[in-house]
């Protein structure tokens, strides 16, 4: 008799075999992808170093509000314009040389704060060079979105923009650290800095299949400053991570300003709004892979819009101004992680770099704008209330734009 079992036949919509290893993200791909997160937290970490310790900063030099915010501000500015050229050099050089290469220059300016912390003009030109650690994102992004599958890259690249948790490290760690020696936050960024480098040297590795281009760096930059997704893009990212930058480098001192906290209580507040926001990131991602993000991103800026009207009212911290501030980090955190799961589905992959670097450019310039705002409509009208309800006009503005005409864009690969 024969005794083998007779297999019943694979039900006729069964994935071939090839196509579902092809989906599955591999080994490699996860190990790349947790470099990235922790390279992208700590450079993080290095670009603001300077907001933590503000407060001290503007006691020490007898600077102005204005001062102060242009001091917190000038690394935004400067690491958000240069995610441009380096996400294109990304495209063009890769990952592997980029990542280890960026951190590592990176530890200079981060040293470079001991010598310069009695003097305003030295501050604002090593901040200048600070921008450095704020690029980092332009170089993480196109390496996740190569080594990770369509349908997985929504959640990967939220993931990734957990690493921006760096900025709840430095609100959190830095002035406690500092209680133990003034220059003893550089010195152990810079440590870790030394180490994250050698280990990305070795670590990070580009995908097999990645397309090196050709063509020079103007050129690829043009081909996507001429789309205009890449506009449409960057501007729901300048009003959802450019939130988030904004409110990481300038809560701490609203904190201290409006609602009378020590630096230490302030940072740590602030520390809990970056923490909202960096696990939101990649609930908006996970959530993009299952709904169109130009929904996604609608209801997260419509909660961030509605979150900055309560805010302006000026409430009492506890409760009312607690739960604002952390649903608008929650809103803003989800609209981030969800700009850049469309960001993954409508560029071609060897243009993600270039994309990238002026989408987060835009991003990062929405950053830099509100803390000036918020500093010069505060030393004007001693209230914060019109910088709020500007943010809540923006957040409003990027909610209608995403539903009525970028929730029409098809889902690509």
């Amino acid at each position: 008799m024969n005794s083998a079992v007779k297999q019943p036949p694979e039900p006729p919509d069964a994935p071939a075999p090839a196509a579902a290893a092809a989906a599955a993200p591999s080994a490699a791909a996860y190990r790349n992808l947790v470099m990235a997160t922790i390279g992208f937290a700590l450079t993080f970490w290095a670009w603001n170093l300077i907001a933590p310790m503000s407060g001290d900063y503007k006691d020490r030099l007898g600077l102005s509000s204005f001062q102060q915010s242009l001091l917190v501000a000038v690394p935004v500015l400067v690491g958000s314009l240069g995610r441009i050229p380096v996400g294109a050099l990304t495209d063009r050089y890769g990952a592997k040389l980029m990542f280890p290469l960026v951190s590592a220059l990176t530890i200079v300016p981060v040293l470079l704060l001991i010598p310069a912390r009695n003097s305003y003009g030295v501050m604002l030109a090593v901040g200048f060079l600070l921008g450095l650690g704020g690029t980092t994102f332009a170089i993480g992004v196109p390496l996740v979105n190569s080594w990770f599958p369509p349908a997985r890259r929504g959640f990967a690249l939220g993931v990734f923009g957990m690493g921006m948790g760096g900025v709840a490290l430095s609100g959190y760690f830095t002035p406690r650290i500092a209680k133990h020696g003034d220059n003893l936050p550089s010195l152990v960024v810079a440590g870790a800095l030394v180490v994250f480098a050698l280990l990305a040297a070795v670590l990070v590795s580009d995908h097999p299949g990645r397309k090196v281009p050709t063509d020079t760096l103007a050129h690829r930059l043009g081909d996507a400053a001429r789309l205009r997704v890449t506009w449409e893009l960057s501007a729901l990212y300048a009003i959802g991570f450019g939130g988030i930058v904004a409110f990481g480098v300038y809560l701490p001192t609203y904190l201290k300003t409006w609602y009378e906290m020590s630096p230490t209580e302030a940072g740590t507040k602030a520390a809990g709004f970056a923490l909202v926001t960096v696990v939101f990131r990649p609930i908006g991602g996970w959530l993009s892979d299952r709904v169109h993000p130009a929904l996604v991103t609608a209801g997260a800026l419509l909660l961030a819009a509605l979150m900055a009207v309560v805010q302006a009212f000026e409430p009492p911290l506890n409760p009312t101004g607690t739960i604002a501030l952390l649903a608008m980090a929650a809103g803003l955190g989800t609209a981030s992680g969800s700009v850049f799961a469309l960001v993954s589905q409508v560029t071609p992959q060897a243009k993600v770099g270039s994309v990238t670097g002026i989408v987060g450019a835009m991003g990062g310039l929405g950053g830099f704008v509100p803390p000036l705002v918020m500093g010069a409509i505060y030393s004007a009208k001693d209230s914060y209330a019109i910088g709020f309800m500007l943010l809540s006009d923006l957040a409003l503005a990027g909610c209608v734009y995403a539903y009525a005409r970028m929730r029409n864009l098809q889902r690509g690969g």
